[in-house]
């Protein structure tokens, strides 16, 4: 949405969050990206249908504000057609980035919703192999743009950086983790890794989601460190030999392609995974990260790559094999080529505009 920001107007809808003190959209303009942001706020205590009107009411709202008249619609979620189905855009995308409806929780509507998008979007991205292979059959233009990275701001990570407070404690090596810990998480394989190799330290940086905190496991040198700020991730990956992939094989995960992958190599870090399918490929294929079938396994590659880590030749050329990598897949790349998709589908039905919001 960065990039999109410099060529045009975009509105990022967020889903709702609620508080006292009535209904309203709360907006700002995003100082570092132009983009702005829209919040609905709703009351506490209101129905699923009240949400879904009020967000309705505030979608029309914003378009008769901003005096858009002439706008692309772009889709994150299917859930959010609830309140959008009366509007058209010039062009509809789908930005599919995970199976969703295997995730705990999900809506009942979900799928439905999702079958309804299908038939209303011009374009559907699909944020990895797998949900490629899985989507490629029920719309006629489905094209697949996997998990990209921005390398300029994770390289930082390979240079000397201050330690954060509250990682500087701990001591080395660490394995870390970033990202969100929900049922997707292989609790079982980050207890057996804390047990098997007491000396290391496990860091996990992220929220706890859909699972009862007290599940965690806990040990002297597993460190739960909670939500960090994008901007200080490199900070935090500094400090650590290893990043780590523990996802558990269930329906959750079936379809992920994990943007910590990139993000974790840009950064100078060797990777360890469990058997996901787009890790495997291209990421295992290509020698950039180690596939581990087992915990047992998943010591011994990480073992492996603190012992050759003290090799500098070896550290240096496995750098180079990442940055060669990363280079055909920047978010320049992916923000192009999409680009240039939604430019031919919009030729494909009107005359182009060349002031279109992206909503």
């Amino acid at each position: 949405m960065r990039r999109f920001a410099k060529e045009h107007r975009v509105f990022f809808v967020e889903e709702p969050v609620r508080e006292e003190g009535g209904a309203y959209l709360r907006s700002y303009v995003c100082s570092e990206t132009g983009v702005q942001v829209c919040t609905p706020v709703l009351p506490p205590h209101c129905s699923d249908a009240e949400a879904t009107e009020w967000q309705r009411e505030f979608l029309r709202s914003l378009l008769e504000e901003e005096r858009i008249s002439d706008y692309l619609l772009w889709y994150y979620t299917p859930m959010a057609l609830e309140f959008s189905r009366d509007i058209e855009g010039a062009v509809t995308v789908y930005d599919c980035m995970d199976e969703l409806s295997g995730f705990a929780g999900a809506p009942a509507a979900l799928r439905k919703n999702e079958m309804a998008l299908f038939k209303k979007a011009d374009l559907i991205f699909t944020g990895g192999t797998s949900l490629f292979e899985a989507k490629r059959l029920q719309h006629r233009s489905v094209h697949l743009f996997p998990s990209s990275v921005d390398v300029v701001h994770f390289e930082r990570a390979r240079t000397r950086q201050e330690e954060p407070s509250d990682q500087a404690r701990i001591a080395k090596p660490r394995l870390g983790y970033a990202g969100v810990i929900d049922e997707r998480m292989d609790l079982e394989l980050i207890r057996y890794i804390a047990a098997e190799r007491p000396e290391w330290q496990l860091i996990l940086l992220g929220p706890v989601a859909k699972i009862d905190p007290a599940a965690l496991p806990t040990a002297p040198n597993i460190h739960y460190l909670g939500i960090k700020q994008y901007a200080e991730l490199p900070r935090y990956l500094a400090g650590w030999r290893i990043g780590m992939l523990p996802f558990a094989l269930n329906e959750a995960t079936r379809f992920i392609s994990p943007t910590k992958t990139p993000e974790y190599l840009a950064a100078g870090l060797r990777v360890v995974a469990t058997p996901i399918r787009d890790v495997i490929s291209p990421y295992g294929d290509l020698g950039l990260v180690g596939i581990a079938q087992t915990p047992k396994e998943f010591v011994e590659i990480a073992d492996g790559f603190l012992a050759n880590e003290v090799l500098n030749e070896v550290l240096d050329e496995f750098h180079d094999q990442a940055d060669e990598f990363l280079r055909r897949s920047s978010w320049d790349s992916v923000w192009r080529n999409m680009d240039d998709l939604i430019k031919e589908a919009r030729y494909n039905k009107e005359p182009a505009s060349k002031d279109m919001a992206h909503v």
